[in-house]
């Protein structure tokens, strides 16, 4: 880890020591990270993980943090953070639009809709980065980015690029082919269509107010807990069982939606974790069904 970090002052790359993960997640819940890195390029990305391989430190990269919950004793480990510096997003033609995979998705449906494209529009109050949102092929509303992402560019595991277009993707519900390969993703390629602005405006300002109406965004969470079993609906699933309000230290069954499991106040990962036992333990025994976790857990 010392090399690494040597190594990082010379290239002058951005860093931080034993930064509180708590920090960089929407469920505001981590220990420190022991290091976390701020690239600016694909080049420096591509560096640091070579580096993390010469010296055996393992490394991970993640965006907002809006579908991550970090485990309280913190992680060991590299983290490679893209945002701020890493979020460009621009025209590649008339209806393409290029972003970078720290490019907030808010950031990218203003930009879309300032260019008069439609497409976005369901990924409007999305709290996540572009490249969280293909690695998971973030959806809400009836939209996914599978019906606009055609292509990624990402730095492999080894620290080469490469690129991943059309099938290979491997676009399905909440899942793409990045939870499998160890690659980070590092740009993003949407193709939307000309639209009317108005239209386009309207229909924006429609959904980020059914998101404020029926979601407890005034908490800190990772949004949508658990998965969407076939032929149901998670958050229906544990109303019918009672268990909104239900709460484990800080972390509670919103009262609001109850397919979010929200931050009340001090929660730990701890906390969620048990609260999110408890939760698919009782729909399983009354219901039947079982529920699988949404957020990713890491440490």
């Amino acid at each position: 880890m010392e090399k690494l970090i040597s190594f990082i002052k010379e290239n002058k790359i951005n860093y931080l020591e034993n930064e509180p993960m708590s920090a960089h997640t929407t469920f505001k819940i981590g220990g420190n990270a022991r290091l976390l890195v701020l690239p600016e390029s694909e080049e420096e990305i591509a560096l640091i993980i070579k580096k993390c391989n010469e010296e055996g430190v393992r490394f991970m990269t993640v965006g907002n943090g809006s579908n991550l919950l970090v485990d309280d004793g913190g992680i060991d480990a590299c983290v490679i953070l893209l945002g701020k510096g890493f979020d460009d997003v621009r025209l590649l033609d008339e209806t393409t639009i290029y972003a970078e995979a720290g490019a907030q998705l808010i950031k990218v449906c203003t930009f879309a809709l300032e260019n008069g494209l439609t497409g976005l529009e369901f990924a409007y109050g999305i709290p996540g980065s572009c490249g969280g949102a293909a690695f998971m092929n973030a959806g809400a509303y009836g939209g996914e980015m599978k019906d606009v992402l055609y292509k990624c560019d990402h730095i492999d595991k080894n620290g080469n690029k490469g690129s991943l277009e059309g099938d290979a993707l491997e676009l399905s519900y909440r899942h793409s082919a990045y939870y499998n390969n160890s690659c980070s993703v590092t740009g993003l390629y949407m193709k939307l269509k000309k639209g009317d602005r108005e239209e386009i405006n309207a229909k924006m300002k429609d959904l980020l107010g059914r998101r404020k109406a029926k979601q407890p965004l005034e908490y800190p969470s990772a949004g949508s807990t658990f998965k969407r079993p076939e032929g149901y609906f998670a958050g229906a699933l544990i109303e019918e069982c009672n268990l909104k309000g239900v709460s484990v230290g800080g972390a509670q069954v919103s009262e609001k939606h109850a397919g979010f499991v929200i931050n009340k106040g001090g929660a730990t990962c701890e906390d969620v974790l048990n609260l999110c036992k408890k939760v698919s333990d009782t729909v399983l025994k009354e219901k039947g069904v079982k529920l699988e976790m949404e957020i990713r857990v890491t440490k």
